[in-house]
């Protein structure tokens, strides 16, 4: 058995390979899902993410959260294309989203993802405050659906800033 798997090997594994290299590509795309932005850039991934946290800075929301899976991988001594995630919110925007559903609570901070295309390029993706929070309008009734659609507008800046639009 071992040595019939070493015969075939050379011959199977290029296959295998390929296999894998067009499922990995085709995993990295992004399809539009309900509720969620995503916007192309020719901004590096690096550039992007810089431009982010500044424009986050400029709207005078916190940047309380980060997390990149590339990073991590990178400590690893493995290379995987940039990935990083932004937790973005304030402090009276949280107080007035507890008053309205303290089950809300789970959904803060709201986040950026930013993702680094083959080519270099990167992607701004989020979910709206809107749909992050929709579940729980009912208890959260008309405050929490004016706090989300404030932070709607608040994300969509944001965004615009580190775009450059």
């Amino acid at each position: 058995m071992i040595v019939v798997f070493a015969r075939i090997l050379p011959i199977v594994g290029p296959i295998i390979y390929s296999a894998m290299l067009v499922a990995g590509s085709q995993a990295s795309e992004f399809n539009p899902r309900e509720g969620w932005r995503i916007i192309e850039t020719d901004h590096t991934y690096a550039l992007l993410v810089d431009r982010l946290k500044a424009s986050i800075r400029a709207e005078k929301m916190g940047l309380v959260t980060q997390a990149s899976a590339s990073d991590g991988a990178r400590m690893n001594g493995i290379t995987i294309p940039g990935n990083r995630v932004l937790g973005v919110y304030r402090n009276d925007y949280a107080r007035r989203m507890l008053a309205a559903s303290v089950a809300a609570g789970i959904e803060a901070p709201i986040r950026f993802y930013v993702t680094e295309h083959p080519d270099g390029s990167a992607r701004l993706s989020w979910k709206t405050p809107s749909f992050v929070f929709a579940p729980y309008m009912p208890e959260g009734g008309a405050a929490l659906e004016t706090l989300a659609a404030e932070l709607d507008t608040v994300f969509e800046t944001i965004a615009a800033g580190a775009i450059g639009k």
